[in-house]
């Protein structure tokens, strides 16, 4: 098995519609219900993106609705 330092391949940061992140290989067509979030490189690189832009790990929806018994 190769060591992540030494794994060549490119990825992509990909989001889903509940704004969680992930990586995806970037020869490969998205799965469904995933799209590409603009940043591309290698795997540490997209690691540290993911680290830089999801800061908060709850669902979109539950966020929503917290927010929504908030207000009330």
């Amino acid at each position: 098995m190769a060591d992540e330092q030494d794994d060549d391949q490119i990825y992509r940061v990909v989001v889903n519609d509940e704004e969680q992140y992930s990586i995806w290989w970037a020869d490969r067509e998205l799965p469904a219900g995933w799209r590409a979030e603009g940043t591309e490189g290698k795997r540490p690189e997209c690691l540290a993106r993911i680290g830089e832009v999801w800061t908060d790990m709850r669902p979109l929806s539950l966020r929503r609705r917290m927010e929504e018994q908030a207000a009330h």
